[in-house]
């Protein structure tokens, strides 16, 4: 694939944003409930989806980025290598800010664990790629069977009790967190080998969308049937911790059933941005999209730190949950059509590239 910007990886990286607050405000806001189930169906779509779509990006733009080092002598892989370990320093430093201003739902952290994994992997072939992840995601599942997966957290789930100490932080690193390593690695190397493809050829393309939208209607029919029988054989607590496609815990269900639908949706972003009739409308998006790492920092610090200096954090309903996510996103929009007038880049990105 060409590492001319293909802006579908823009819009669906804006949309993503976009879903990862409608969560994050949801949550912090102790909001699960309190409205219609419409809404509440609505806001439960984007939960380990958002983030999801965000991680398998973050590989392919992992893929297009290193794209020279892999085609290139031993210099070209060291200079790319060095480049993605000071990425991953500087976003393991930004993740650990936000965990210091309270968010404990941080990504970025986990991020910088991927993108230094990742520095390993640059020449690795597709099929080995993909035979890492099946392996890592097999492993995470026997962990899942073995451990306590609730060890470390509070009885809400909202907070972990021990995360920083150095078994907790580990733990929570790897094992347990809301984006352990075992198995959500596995979306970036998804992502990694989705980068090699050419996603500018509409039958590749096509082919990849299919499948992709099988695979998940056919994932979900197994967790639905096997919710129902699991449920009467084993319990409904061990059928839904076995069967569910949640998030938390990520069993292999859930799993392949974010992966397809971030597939599904990331080469849908980018049919999308293809026709001319949808461009116009989009353009605003796409240049969020572009700004994806300066609204992730920004809706913690700026969106939720509003809400806790008017004293509502941890007292809004779904619908004013669900109705500020919108509202947020829509000064987001505005605010990287503004900024994008001056400047290339949004602010931590720009940051970034300096350093």
């Amino acid at each position: 694939m060409s590492s001319k910007r293909i802006t579908g990886f823009d819009l669906a990286r804006a949309l993503s944003i976009f879903g990862m607050i409608i969560v994050n405000f949801k949550i912090s806001m102790v909001a699960d409930t309190g409205g219609p189930e419409w809404l509440s169906a609505f806001a439960g779509l984007f939960e380990g989806r958002a983030s999801a779509v965000f991680v398998v990006l973050a590989g392919i733009g992992f893929s297009i980025m290193t794209r020279k080092a892999r085609q290139g002598d031993a210099k070209e892989l060291r200079k790319s290598r060095l480049l993605v370990w000071k990425r991953s320093i500087y976003l393991l430093i930004l993740g650990f800010l936000l965990l210091l201003f309270g968010w404990s739902a941080d990504i970025l952290h986990y991020y910088a664990l991927f993108l230094f994994l990742a520095s390993l992997l640059i020449r690795a072939s597709g099929k080995v790629i993909l035979s890492i992840a099946a392996i890592l995601l097999a492993a995470s599942q026997l962990f899942l069977l073995k451990f306590d997966y609730t060890m470390g957290w509070n009885s809400s789930f909202h907070m972990y009790t021990d995360f920083w100490t150095i078994e907790g932080f580990m733990r929570n690193l790897w094992f347990n967190g809301f984006h352990p390593a075992l198995p959500w690695f596995c979306f970036f190397l998804v992502g990694m080998w989705l980068g090699r493809i050419n996603l500018t050829d509409k039958s590749a393309r096509k082919k990849w969308l299919v499948a992709s939208l099988i695979t998940f209607i056919g994932v979900e029919v197994i967790s639905f049937a096997a919710l129902k029988i699991g449920g009467f054989y084993l319990g409904e607590e061990v059928a839904i911790y076995l069967f569910q496609t949640k998030p938390m815990p990520p069993n292999i269900l859930y799993m392949v059933s974010a992966t397809s639908t971030a597939i599904a949706f990331i080469l849908l972003s980018v049919y999308v941005t293809e026709t001319s009739f949808a461009r116009r409308f989009v353009s605003a998006l796409i240049q969020t999209g572009q700004m994806a790492l300066t609204h992730y920092v920004l809706h913690v610090t700026v969106g939720l730190g509003l809400l806790e200096v008017f004293g509502i954090l941890e007292n809004g309903s779904l619908p004013f949950a669900v109705l500020y996510s919108a509202a947020y996103f829509v000064v987001a929009i505005l605010f990287s059509y503004l900024w994008r007038l001056k400047f290339n880049g949004g602010p931590f990105e720009s940051i970034m590239r300096k350093l």
